[in-house]
C-alpha cells in the first residue's frame, strides 16, 4: 500500500474552504445513512418501543399500564425512539465518514492506534447499554415499585419514561468508556500506567459516587455500576502498558536501524558521498581517496591523493552541468494538467482531501476536457 502524506509535507494542508466542503459532504451522506436506518426502524417503532418498556411493565402491580399524557405522544414517542435505533443502527456508517474525514490530517501511527481506539469505544458503548437493559433497569423498576406509597397507582407516562431510559443508556454507555480514556491519557503523554495505578484508591471512590448519582438509592444497584467501571479501569491500565512496552520496543528498533554518522560527514555538498578511505597501512593510511597521484598498482596507497574542496566543487560542477547537456529538452506542462497529475499522485498516496482541493481547482481553471476528467477522479474518489 503506498504510504500517505503526512501532515508536514507539501500538499497536506489545505485551505480552510476545503476543509468545509469535505464536511458538508461528510454530514450530508450521514444524514443520508441515518435517513435510510429511519425507513428500516420506523414501521417497527411500537414494537421497538414495547421492547424497551419490557422492564418497567414487568415490575408495575396487577392491573397497571403505562399512560399517555399527551396528544401527540402515542406517535411522537415511539417515533422518537425510532430515530435513536436508526442512528445505532448506522453508527459504523456514521464512524467511517467521521474517519474519512479526520485520516487524512493524522500521522501514520496515529492511524493505526486511532481505529482500534475508535471500534472499541463503540463495542463497550454498547456493552454499557445492555447492562443498563438487562441488569439495572430490572433493579431499578423494581426498587421504585416496592416503595410506591400506599393508595398510588405507579402509571408512568410513556414520553418520560423513554427520557429516563435514554439518559440512563448515555450515561452507562459513557460510564463503559473508562478504558479508552485511560489508554488516551497514557498515549498522549498526560499521564503514565504507574501514576494512574497510584490513584486507585481514589478511582474506587469515584466510581461508587457515580454508581450513587446513577442509580437508586440501594448498595446492590450503586455496587452493579461501581465493580464494573473499577475493573474496566485496570482493564485500561493493563492496556496502556502493554501500549507504552510496544512503543519503546518499536522506537528502540528503529533506532536501531538507524546508521552511525561518520566523524564529519556533515560537510560538503548535500547528497555527495564522502569518498572511501584507503586501506590501512603503508603512507598513505588514512588519507581519503580522490584523485590519482600517479599511474601504478590499484592497492598501492600511496597511488590515491584527496582532492581538495576547489577541486571537489568544479568536479561536482562538471558533472552537473554534463547532464543539462545530455538531458532531453523540457516540454512546457499545461499548469491545469499539472494540477490533475498532482490530484492523482495524492489520490494514490491515500491523501484524498488534497485531492480534492486541487480538482476543485480544476473544475474551475480546465477547460470542458479538463474538468470531465476531474469530475471522474472525484467519483472514484468517493466510490473508494
Amino acid at each position: 500500500m503506498a504510504p500517505s502524506i503526512e501532515p508536514d509535507e507539501p500538499g497536506a494542508e489545505q485551505p480552510f474552504i476545503s476543509h468545509l466542503i469535505e464536511l458538508r459532504d461528510r454530514l450530508i451522506r450521514m444524514l443520508i445513512g441515518v435517513g435510510i436506518a429511519l425507513l428500516v426502524t420506523f414501521p417497527f417503532a411500537n414494537d421497538i418501543y414495547t421492547y424497551v418498556a419490557a422492564p418497567l411493565i414487568a415490575q408495575l402491580p396487577a392491573g397497571s399500564t403505562m399512560i399517555a399524557t399527551q396528544v401527540i405522544s402515542p406517535f411522537l414517542t415511539p417515533f422518537k425512539l425510532a430515530l435513536v435505533a436508526a442512528v445505532f443502527l448506522a453508527m459504523p456508517y456514521l464512524l467511517y465518514q467521521l474517519w474519512a474525514f479526520i485520516a487524512p490530517g493524522l500521522y501514520r501511527h496515529e492511524k493505526r492506534l486511532a481505529v482500534p481506539l475508535l471500534a472499541s469505544s463503540v463495542v463497550l458503548f454498547y456493552l454499557g447499554m445492555v447492562f443498563a437493559y438487562f441488569l439495572v433497569f430490572p433493579l431499578i423498576f423494581g426498587f421504585m415499585a416496592a416503595t410506591t406509597p400506599e393508595g398510588v397507582s405507579m402509571m408512568t407516562d410513556i414520553s418520560a419514561y423513554l427520557d429516563f431510559v435514554l439518559a440512563l443508556f448515555f450515561a452507562f454507555g459513557i460510564a463503559f468508556e473508562v478504558p479508552i480514556a485511560t489508554i488516551l491519557l497514557v498515549v498522549t503523554g498526560l499521564t503514565t500506567p504507574d501514576a494512574l495505578a497510584e490513584k486507585r484508591p481514589y478511582v474506587i471512590v469515584g466510581a461508587f459516587v457515580i454508581g450513587m448519582l446513577l442509580t437508586p438509592p440501594d448498595v446492590f444497584s450503586q455496587t452493579l455500576l461501581a465493580v464494573p467501571m473499577w475493573l474496566l479501569f485496570e482493564l485500561g491500565v493493563f492496556a496502556s502498558r502493554i501500549l507504552v512496552r510496544e512503543r519503546a520496543a518499536r522506537e528502540a528498533a528503529e533506532a536501531a536501524l538507524v546508521p552511525p554518522v561518520p566523524p564529519g560527514g556533515g560537510g560538503g555538498r548535500a547528497g555527495t558521498a564522502a569518498p572511501p578511505a584507503a586501506p590501512a597501512g603503508g603512507s598513505g593510511a588514512g588519507l581519503e581517496v580522490g584523485r590519482e597521484l600517479e599511474p601504478g598498482d590499484l592497492d598501492d596507497p600511496a597511488r590515491w591523493g584527496p582532492l581538495t574542496d576547489e577541486e571537489m566543487e568544479a568536479e561536482l560542477d562538471l558533472e552537473d552541468a554534463q547532464a543539462a547537456r545530455t538531458a532531453p529538452p523540457r516540454v512546457p506542462i499545461d499548469p491545469v494538467e499539472d494540477k490533475i497529475n498532482r490530484a492523482n499522485q495524492l489520490r494514490e498516496l491515500d491523501n484524498p482531501l488534497a485531492a480534492r482541493q486541487i480538482l476543485y481547482q480544476v473544475l474551475e481553471e480546465g477547460d470542458e476536457t479538463q474538468r470531465l476528467v476531474a469530475r471522474n477522479i472525484l467519483n472514484q474518489i468517493d466510490e473508494t
